[in-house]
């Protein structure tokens, strides 16, 4: 999901808050509550690597493992009987 995605369904919601806001609760969850590697949080995050030998060589996407930590996610955000 895009940054201008959020934003437009944030300001829609008339709340105070950012999307960075969300990003960064997003990148804190993973490295404090999940043992998913460091590479997959960033990757969920769309970040790039800005070693360019290690970005050159990586050839993966994580999507299983991206699928597998947004689901997660999901369940964090919204517990069982909410």
């Amino acid at each position: 999901m895009s940054d201008m995605t959020l934003l437009q369904l944030v300001r829609g919601m008339d709340l105070s808050v950012t999307v960075h806001g969300f990003r960064s609760s997003f990148r804190d969850w993973v490295a404090d509550k999940t043992a998913y590697p460091r590479e997959v949080a960033e990757a969920a995050l769309s970040h790039t690597l800005e070693n360019k030998v290690e970005a050159a060589y990586r050839r993966t996407d994580f999507f299983e493992k991206r699928r597998a930590l947004m689901q997660d996610w999901a369940d964090y955000c919204s517990p069982p009987g909410h």
